[in-house]
């Protein structure tokens, strides 16, 4: 007599997600739960799904995923979810709530190729919002530590009062009880720059009361990489509060010999029992805006204000002296790649749409200017901050931070498809390819480290870190977040000239039970869900 149940995964090469010896068998699925993994040869279901042959695993954990437009405006997650994606996580440094109406109305005048109305006001309404419309993955997010000092301050470069900072712990506590999984902060951006650490450390502490995570994109992670690392550990212990490096790196070729002293400084925390874990994308380039390549103090006052101060050609050219100047009192990406290795891949502006792809030294040189004017020249034309990717990293150190058994995996981008009004703009190749380059090219063909540790570093390690209940393991019992994949197969090809190239080698891919990806192409199901935090003061956990 055979039991039933509604689907099988039958006969693959189990990784459960804990790092150990992978084992042949069949994952049993009832609804949205694993109910058995094993040699299941008395059970049948209702759906088979053939894995022979195949690595069947937990669904990866994105702990960095910039999709909340992209998901607004495609919730099938197309470029993550071929890669075996199940759960996105959102807010490094900014969340999509609390907002005031300021902030909504910013929200709304700076969009550009993807448009929405902003009809939430809470962290958790947005999360909610964004799952009713229909999402194919999970979704997750921190609270931005900028985005309630802007609640707050708007975009002033002052300390807040004891009782603005007061406001802002409790914007935080209310997100967490919203289901929030931590603050997340990114220190090189206008107005969280402006954050001194006791303000920082406040708030990680208020989130931390809920088992929230502190997550960080550091202060410098160039020259001053080590002394801001000091910072997070110091926020870490002073809030009581388990912290993430966000984007582990060592960035100018001048600062490649930090990484090591950074790792060192990591581990030394770790021992000392401070629960302090990174996550690294597997690439030489990071992405980011221009505003980056500029001073805070021109940026002051938020979007607008420092568009406007750019039109002034006395206030050009001491930001042009800034730009230039080797200094410590900001992080210059500038200076750090260099005008040759900084690439233009988004524009608002469809007459500047034709400059995609190519370098600022080569827009300057044709617009017969300096590369400094020529990226405030983009701008102000363009009404935007212009997406860029920044060549800075070591391919060395990128394998030696993803040898770590503390890191986990992150795409810090979107999750576009290769149509619509996501090829009006090129995203960074980590879009499409984050995952399944870190298993193919590191994992397979480097041999970085095995398959069963990269698997466990993309669910188990994320999901203890941000505490996701019931996700990153293959066990019974668990949402069945899975994805089959062929590890001899698995590749990325998306370039930073035609990155809108889906990754190959992934055959079906589970989201809480229901097939988003089977044989290797989108079902159009959406049955993705707000992963919440322990925080979280709702009646049913989802």
């Amino acid at each position: 007599m055979h039991s039933m149940c509604d689907l099988v995964i039958r006969g693959g090469e189990i990784f459960d997600g804990d790092g150990g010896r992978p084992f042949p068998g069949d994952v049993a699925i009832d609804g949205d739960r694993i109910t058995a993994v094993g040699a299941l040869n008395d059970v049948r279901g209702r759906d088979e799904l053939e894995a022979a042959g195949l690595a069947v695993a937990p669904g990866f954990i994105n702990v960095l995923s910039w999709a909340v437009e992209s998901l607004i405006e495609d919730g099938r997650g197309q470029s993550d979810v071929r890669q075996g994606v199940t759960l996105e996580i959102f807010g490094e440094g900014v969340s999509m709530g609390p907002l005031n109406d300021a902030m909504k109305e910013e929200l709304v005048s700076e969009q550009s190729d993807i448009t929405y109305d902003v009809e939430w006001t809470t962290l958790g309404e947005y999360l909610d919002w964004l799952v009713a419309r229909g999402v194919s993955p999970n979704v997750a997010s921190l609270v931005g530590a900028a985005t309630v000092r802007t609640h707050e301050l708007g975009y002033e470069d002052r300390p807040p009062s004891a009782a603005a900072l007061e406001r802002m712990c409790g914007l935080v506590r209310a997100a967490m009880e919203e289901g929030a999984v931590g603050v997340g902060s990114a220190l090189i951006y206008v107005p969280a720059c402006f954050a001194p650490t006791d303000e920082l450390v406040a708030l990680a502490r208020a989130s931390a009361a809920y088992d929230g995570v502190f997550t960080c994109h550091l202060r410098s992670e160039g020259k001053l990489v080590l002394e801001a690392l000091e910072e997070l550990v110091t926020i870490a212990r002073e809030a009581g509060t388990r912290a993430e490096i966000y984007h582990l790196k060592a960035a100018g070729r001048e600062n490649w010999a930090l990484f090591e002293a950074a790792i060192e400084r990591v581990e030394r925390a770790r021992e000392d029992g401070l629960a302090l874990t990174a996550d690294m994308y597997p690439y030489t380039a990071g992405a980011t805006g221009l505003d980056v390549t500029m001073p805070p103090w021109v940026q002051e006052g938020g979007p607008e204000a420092w568009r406007e101060r750019l039109r002034n050609p006395a206030t050009r050219g001491r930001v042009e002296a800034d730009m230039t100047t080797p200094t410590k009192e900001w992080e210059n990406l500038y200076l750090a790649a260099g005008p040759e290795n900084i690439l233009l891949l988004s524009f608002r502006s469809e007459r500047l749409k034709p400059l995609t792809g190519r370098t600022l030294a080569d827009i300057a040189a044709e617009r017969g200017t300096s590369p400094p004017q020529a990226a405030m020249q983009l701008v102000v034309e363009d009404e935007s901050r212009v997406g860029a990717a920044f060549f800075q990293m070591s391919e060395e150190n990128v394998r030696r931070g993803l040898a770590l058994p503390w890191v986990s995996i992150c795409s810090d981008s979107s999750t576009p498809a290769p149509e619509g009004v996501f090829v009006r703009s090129n995203p960074h190749p980590r879009a499409y390819g984050a995952f399944a380059r870190f298993l193919g090219e590191h994992v397979r063909d480097l041999g970085v480290v095995p398959l069963a540790e990269a698997v466990r570093r993309m669910t188990s390690l994320p999901a203890e870190v941000f505490r996701l209940r019931d996700r990153g393991s293959l066990a019974a019992g668990s949402f069945a977040d899975v994805v089959v994949f062929d590890p001899s197969e698995i590749r990325d090809h998306a370039t930073y000239e035609e990155p809108h190239q889906y990754a190959t080698g992934v055959r079906h891919v589970l989201v809480n039970g229901t097939p988003v990806i089977r044989d290797g192409e989108h079902t159009g199901a959406l049955p993705g869900r707000v992963v919440r935090g322990p925080g979280w003061r709702g009646t049913v956990l989802s």
